[in-house]
C-alpha cells in the first residue's frame, strides 16, 4: 500500500470528516479528547465535537496529520505544541509534563491521539505516522517531541489505543522519560 502524509489543512476536511465517519470515530471524539475540559466533553455531542475540530482544522496551524491511500484518508495522528491540548498536560494524567512549564513551551510538541480506519490496521500506518510527525514538529521549530502511549492491550483494536503503542515509539527513537501510570509511559525524542 502507497502511503503519503499531509497536514490536515482546510482544504483537506473533507477526507478528515470522511474517515472519522457519521460517528466522529471513538464515540463521537471527533478527537477532542485531550483539547477539551471533562465538564465540556460531558456536555457536548458529537455534532458539538465536529464543530470544534472543524474550526480549529480551519483556523490553522494544522492540529496533525493526515495519512492517504488510494485517494482516501485511512489515518489521523493529532501532533502540536503541548499547548495545543491542554486536557493532555493535566497533572493527575500519564501524559503531564515533566515540569509544568513546559505545557506551554512552544518548542515542545505531543503526539496525543491516532484514528486508524479499520481496513487499514495492521499495515504500519502508525510507524508511517509517527515519522510523519517527527518530520513535521522538526519543520515546525520544535525541540522536543512527546508522547504516552500504551504499553500492551489484549486487543490490537482496542480504543485504548488511541494513544498508540508505546513499541511505535519505541522503534521511532524515543525515551521514557517517567511512568506515573502502570502501563503509560511518557515518552520523549529531541529532535
Amino acid at each position: 500500500m502507497t502511503i503519503s502524509i499531509a497536514p490536515a489543512t482546510a482544504e483537506l476536511w473533507p477526507d478528515f470528516e470522511d474517515l472519522f465517519g457519521r460517528q466522529g470515530a471513538c464515540y463521537g471524539c471527533w478527537c477532542t479528547h485531550h483539547r477539551l475540559p471533562p465538564r465540556v466533553r460531558r456536555e457536548n455531542n458529537r455534532e458539538r465535537n465536529k464543530d470544534h475540530i472543524k474550526a480549529r482544522i480551519e483556523a490553522g496551524p494544522p492540529p496533525g496529520l493526515l495519512a492517504f491511500a488510494a485517494g482516501a484518508a485511512v489515518g489521523w495522528m493529532q501532533v502540536g505544541p503541548r499547548a495545543d491540548v491542554p486536557e493532555w498536560n493535566n497533572q493527575g494524567k500519564a501524559s503531564a509534563p515533566l515540569d509544568p512549564d513546559d505545557a506551554a513551551d512552544p518548542g515542545i510538541w505531543a503526539i496525543s491521539c491516532f484514528f486508524i480506519r479499520s481496513k487499514a490496521r495492521g499495515q504500519g500506518l502508525t510507524h508511517r505516522l509517527v515519522a510523519g510527525g517527527i518530520d513535521f514538529a522538526r519543520s515546525n521549530g520544535a525541540r522536543l517531541l512527546e508522547a504516552s502511549p500504551m504499553d500492551q492491550s489484549r486487543d490490537s483494536r482496542s480504543v485504548g489505543l488511541y494513544v498508540g503503542s508505546s513499541r511505535v515509539f519505541e522503534k521511532a527513537g524515543f525515551e521514557r522519560i517517567a511512568e506515573r501510570k502502570a502501563g503509560r509511559p511518557l515518552m520523549r525524542l529531541a529532535l
